[in-house]
């Protein structure tokens, strides 16, 4: 896991710890700033849209996407 960084979020009411590269969590950080809202609240809409794909991936095409414009 060299290189990724863990972030702890709570969904569902349940903690949850994600790892991903600082890069993405850079814009992640980002698109919740153009929502205004928290990047909590960002992964928890992420969440919830994932279907069967693991979460980590979830939020690494959300920020390719969003990267993408």
């Amino acid at each position: 896991m060299a290189g990724l960084k863990k972030r702890s979020v709570l969904l569902s009411g349940h903690a949850t710890s994600i790892a991903l590269e600082p890069e993405f969590w850079a814009v992640l950080d980002g698109m919740a700033a153009a929502r205004g809202s928290s990047l909590a609240a960002l992964i928890v809409s992420i969440d919830r849209s994932r279907g069967e794909r693991p979460l980590a991936s979830a939020c690494r095409v959300a920020a390719l996407k969003h990267a993408q414009g």
